[in-house]
């Protein structure tokens, strides 16, 4: 599976938010890309980490799976379905944000309980994790990574996905900045209380442990709560 992120940011204007109706011109948008497997759709949330805070998150983020790269990159075409989101007459509160977008291979892996259980009328939250910098030897951080991290992210508490996000080429024409990210990883839980215990939980702990063991890796690392409302399917 192709997983294309999309984020915009507004640094210095930590409450900066998207309103309702933006965000359903913005999902509006998404949902023409024919081929589009999967839509999610992120705003703000504020969860304690005990080891971390990277500040304010980003003010919209957008996550879309396509089954084939040729079918994102007929969505990300010249004159393509998704163009519109370039339109700051479109959505008047992106108008100036920093975006960013990147097209990776989504990994995905078994969770003991996926059925979720978010409260009627709350979003689940999504605890969005980029590795921005450069691994020393990116075969040997990857592979350690996958080979040790996944298990230990299974063992958190009311997890109900985790997907790991690796690098890819692809062609596209949003006039967007191309982050060039070692890895993205995603876990998703019911809610936001739900993340918070598992953040400060034995597993979550048993992670920060591994963490200082992964091969020489030299960049930011950012972690950010984010709201997750499903478009698709």
């Amino acid at each position: 599976m192709i997983s294309f992120f999309l984020s915009f940011e507004r640094p210095g204007e930590p409450q900066a938010r998207v309103g309702e109706a933006e965000l359903s011109r913005f999902a509006a948008i998404l949902k023409r890309a024919p081929g589009l497997e999967k839509a999610l759709l992120f705003t703000p949330e504020r969860a304690h980490d005990p080891y971390l805070d990277d500040g304010p998150p980003p003010i919209l983020a957008a996550q879309l799976y396509f089954a084939e790269i040729a079918a994102l990159e007929a969505a990300l075409a010249r004159r393509g379905p998704l163009q519109p989101l370039a339109d700051a007459g479109e959505i008047p509160s992106l108008a100036g944000a920093q975006a960013t977008q990147q097209a990776m291979l989504a990994r995905i892996f078994p969770v003991p309980d996926p059925q979720p259980r978010t409260p009627a009328g709350g979003f689940p939250c999504s605890y969005l994790v980029a590795y921005e910098g450069a691994a020393q030897d990116p075969d040997l951080w990857l592979a350690y990574y996958l080979e040790h991290h996944p298990p230990l992210m299974a063992r958190l508490p009311g997890v109900r996905e985790i997907e790991i996000y690796t690098r890819l080429d692809w062609c596209g024409f949003l006039p967007f900045r191309r982050a060039l990210h070692l890895q993205r990883n995603k876990v998703a839980f019911d809610d936001k209380a739900a993340l918070d215990a598992a953040l400060d939980s034995p597993a979550r702990h048993e992670m920060r442990a591994d963490f200082a063991k992964f091969p020489p890796f030299d960049g930011r690392v950012s972690h950010y709560a984010m709201a997750t409302r499903r478009l698709l399917p």
